[in-house]
């Protein structure tokens, strides 16, 4: 059985502080990352980094582990996930779609995870009847955001690694098959679907020539994985100094790009949800959501 791990008074008690506190502390707290409601039943689905697929009640309050048994064709139960990602629902058949990007490195050490080009990432299916999880895909590189079509027949994948986003089949006789889905120009992070076609990406930065060149030899990351320095914080250290920022890209169900946004929230787009003509920007670096009003038709 997989059961995220519930936390304790103890744990509670630690929590909270100024935003560089409450990061030192994440792996203690938790780190929501993905969240999704199933129309259904009112029920608010939450992929946090730490602690797991977690779930709140349609009248709100205090988010509760969900508890997971392997599917009984699968010959043995899934590995627990060191690093659980996004998520998103089949409002149809109510089955939970989310991504964990690793079992080796946590999301504090993201940078790592990239440079060491682990590929244990995976697209898992949740069954809330059944209280099932099966492995959809296995062997991804940094698997992150996840989007279904509108009408369920295919769902996105985002590598973060690879700068790229994958199509697996569901529903049609194409069903059980991966396509590569379009290429980006940076490191995307969570998918969303805009009420005007295609999907939104939010990139956290761009793939410059320095780092595509040290991705480019395996052995170099396994030197600079390995270096007993704090990776992640030199690179976000280094991204200010250059004063890169994220944007969004949206994308047409084909993956042809239809529109690039920059400026929009500073560094690290984490996500990018359209409403009523309005961006609403996330960033994993900012306490805040963006509200962008100009976008192109």
């Amino acid at each position: 059985m997989w059961v995220a791990r519930e936390k304790d008074n103890e744990e509670e008690s630690e929590c909270g502080g100024s935003i560089e506190q409450q990061k030192k502390k994440e792996h203690i707290c938790g780190r929501p990352l993905g969240l999704c409601f199933c129309n259904h039943t009112g029920e608010l689905y939450i992929a946090d980094a730490y602690k797991g697929l977690l779930l709140v009640g349609p009248h709100g309050g205090t988010a509760s582990s969900v508890v997971i048994t392997s599917h009984q064709q699968q010959q043995q139960e899934p590995e627990p996930s060191t690093f659980t990602n996004s998520l998103d629902i089949d409002q149809t058949t109510g089955l939970v779609y989310f991504t964990t990007s690793s079992s080796i490195y946590q999301r504090r050490n993201y940078i790592s995870l990239i440079l060491s080009k682990d590929r244990t990432g995976r697209l898992m299916k949740y069954d809330p009847q059944r209280k099932e999880v099966t492995v959809v895909l296995n062997n991804l590189t940094f698997a992150n955001g996840v989007a279904l079509s509108r009408d369920s027949d295919f769902i996105l994948i985002a590598e973060t690694t690879n700068c790229r986003v994958l199509k697996y089949w569901l529903n049609t006789p194409k069903a059980g098959t991966l396509e590569h889905f379009a290429d980006l120009p940076g490191f995307p992070d969570n998918i969303k679907r805009s009420p005007r076609g295609g999907f939104w990406v939010g990139m956290h930065s761009r793939r410059d020539k320095l780092v595509q060149w040290i991705l480019s030899y395996d052995w170099i990351g396994k030197v600079l994985v390995k270096v007993p320095l704090d990776i992640t914080r030199i690179y976000s250290y280094l991204g200010k100094l250059k004063g890169s920022s994220g944007f969004a890209i949206r994308v047409s169900e084909e993956g042809d790009v239809l529109e690039i946004v920059e400026g929009l929230v500073g560094n690290s787009i984490s996500e990018v949800e359209e409403k009523d003509g309005v961006l609403w920007v996330g960033s994993i670096d900012t306490p805040f959501a963006a509200k962008y009003k100009r976008i192109s038709k």
